[in-house]
């Protein structure tokens, strides 16, 4: 049974710790290099141009080192986050040990919302686009999965995994997990004492990230990430230790510095966890 030791639940994510006042989140201006980057990032291959096939050798190295060097140039001028978000480097799966990866619950995934007790001011087809983006972020990591609307008595009907809006079940924490009675339950009184805090705040960002951490879980990830950016994470440990970023300097500049979807290293986690990356070994 999914359940940690008092006082702090283990793949919740507590009320108390994220209330934030508003994002500042700058959604990044994807170039042609950029794009390139993330291609060579990803195949390892340096692909050159159509106007590359010329027969003058000395040209054609020219140009292909100018491409990487304007590539590498742009790689180096995208912000932190985003470089961390989009790449799991070595030694950086790092977790903070409160709990063994294993499978996820079944396979494919079948996900139920049910929108009663929702806040008012979230709408039923917002909050399903967004389970729908959650579930299909970690579909990536090689566990097929699916997001159905209904009500309670279909979600245990179908065998699925129910995402409902709970008080009960959600611990009073804006979300929380339970892998035996296969739940995901969302905090409506979290969310109301966010808007109270901050009335003007769009909370939908907030929203996206507790069901992407809540959705790790099932998903087989139940350790928790002790790297910030992570969908997994959390930040602290009560005890005095931090999680871990690559610029330190950078935490002050956002409120959140957790990451709304999966990042690489979530979805190379969950890859080892289902066993569906046979290239990939523990680190």
């Amino acid at each position: 049974e999914y359940w940690p030791p008092k006082p702090r639940v283990v793949g919740s994510i507590p009320a108390s710790r994220t209330i934030p006042s508003f994002y500042r989140r700058q959604e990044p201006k994807v170039s042609v290099f950029q794009a390139e980057t993330s291609r060579i990032r990803a195949t390892g291959h340096i692909r050159p141009p159509v106007f590359l096939t010329t027969s003058q050798p000395a040209l054609r190295t020219f140009l292909t080192s100018l491409l990487i060097a304007t590539a590498q140039l742009a790689f180096a001028l995208e912000p932190v986050r985003d470089q961390e978000i989009a790449q799991c480097l070595p030694g950086e799966m790092v977790t903070w040990g409160d709990g063994q990866d294993r499978p996820a619950i079944s396979s494919p995934m079948v996900f139920v919302y049910d929108h009663a007790m929702a806040p008012a001011w979230f709408a039923e087809s917002l909050v399903l686009s967004t389970v729908e983006k959650a579930a299909q972020a970690w579909s990536g990591c090689g566990v097929a999965s699916r997001v159905l609307r209904g009500t309670a008595e279909a979600g245990w009907s179908q065998g699925a995994i129910l995402v409902r809006w709970s008080e009960k079940g959600s611990a009073s924490n804006f979300g929380l997990a339970n892998l035996t009675q296969r739940t995901l339950s969302l905090g409506p009184a979290a969310f109301q004492m966010l808007k109270q805090h901050n009335p003007s705040y769009d909370a939908r960002q907030t929203l996206q990230m507790v069901i992407s951490h809540e959705m790790g879980h099932l998903f087989g990830l139940m350790a928790h990430s002790r790297r910030c950016v992570d969908v997994t994470s959390y930040y602290d440990n009560g005890r005095g230790e931090k999680c871990q970023m690559r610029d330190v300097s950078q935490r002050s500049a956002f409120t959140e510095y957790r990451a709304v979807l999966p990042t690489a290293c979530d979805l190379q986690r969950c890859r080892i966890a289902n066993a569906t990356d046979s290239a990939s070994t523990r680190p």
